[in-house]
C-alpha cells in the first residue's frame, strides 16, 4: 500500500470517527479539530507535498 492509498484510509476512518463526535453535544470542539485534519490531508494530497502527506497520515493514525 502505498502514501496514498493509507491517507485514503485514514481519511476514511476519520470521517467515521467524526460522525460520532458529530452525535454527541460535547463532541463540537473534538470535531473540529477532526476535520482541520482531514481538510489538511486533502490538501496535501491535492498539492502532492509528500512531506505534508507524511504528518497528515500521522495526524490522521492519532484520531480517536
Amino acid at each position: 500500500m502505498n502514501l496514498i492509498e493509507n491517507i485514503q484510509l485514514e481519511l476514511t476512518r476519520a470521517r467515521t470517527v467524526l460522525g460520532y463526535y458529530n452525535e454527541i453535544p460535547q463532541g463540537a470542539f473534538g470535531a473540529i479539530m477532526i476535520k482541520r485534519e482531514i481538510a489538511a490531508a486533502e490538501k496535501a494530497i491535492a498539492e502532492q507535498d509528500v512531506a505534508a502527506m507524511i504528518i497528515s497520515l500521522a495526524s490522521l493514525k492519532n484520531i480517536e
